[in-house]
């Protein structure tokens, strides 16, 4: 479960200040993966950054019962000056799981070769999309946060990472930001639009999408 109370969010813009995020109060349940759609600019990325506690809102909060991973395709997830096995060290001491465990699941599936031991600031946008998905499918999380990860890395790599993304929304849930409709469709069950600073919730996935598509016309 997933609770906002009151959650306000805005930034200058222009000498102006602009809410992304209005006095939103919502409860969301367990059991389903939502698509969080929304033109460029609404505020999902900001909304997915404070749900996971980096960003912090200019009022009320945000209340889970559940344990939630970092805005997985965002950046910052990961150290640019560390190594991918050294990020892949230290977020295992964080979150309290096998440091040799984590660290061999991610060089494994992120296939990144030598560049695993390289400086995350050498990778390319792509690599450092695989390396975040993998540091967090290897971490068991209640609720996933992605935002376009799916899409990274040629075609084997994208169906690795979806039979791996199937495998965890088995047991967890998942907040999903991603342009291609068709994978939002494949992923989830049920949606948030944002708008104007306002959350909808829609119990049905196709509804939230014709009024996304809507919006941008």
């Amino acid at each position: 479960m997933i609770r906002f109370e009151n959650l306000t969010k805005g930034f200058e813009v222009n000498g102006q200040r602009k809410l992304v995020i209005d006095d939103l109060t919502l409860t969301i349940e367990t059991g389903r993966s939502l698509a969080l759609l929304g033109r460029n600019g609404a505020g999902k990325s900001t909304l997915m950054s404070i749900i996971a506690g980096n960003m912090r809102p200019d009022a009320g909060q945000v209340v889970s019962d559940g344990t939630i991973s970092w805005p997985i395709g965002q950046t910052g997830s990961v150290h640019p000056q560390m190594t991918g096995a050294q990020n892949a060290r230290f977020l295992a001491r964080v979150y309290g799981v096998d440091t040799t465990e984590l660290t061999a699941f991610v060089e494994d599936f992120a296939q990144l070769g030598d560049h695993f031991h390289m400086p995350v600031r050498t990778y390319s946008a792509g690599m450092r999309a695989r390396l975040s998905f993998g540091l967090s499918m290897g971490i068991k999380f209640d609720i996933y946060l992605i935002d376009e990860v799916t899409s990274a890395g040629d075609a084997a790599f994208r169906a690795r990472s979806a039979a791996l993304f199937h495998e965890r929304m088995a047991s967890s849930d998942a907040i999903m930001v991603n342009h291609n409709l068709s994978e939002l469709r494949e992923f989830c069950s049920a949606a948030l639009l944002l708008e104007h600073g306002k959350l909808s919730y829609f119990e049905d996935l196709d509804e939230a999408i014709e009024l996304h598509k809507r919006s941008l016309r």
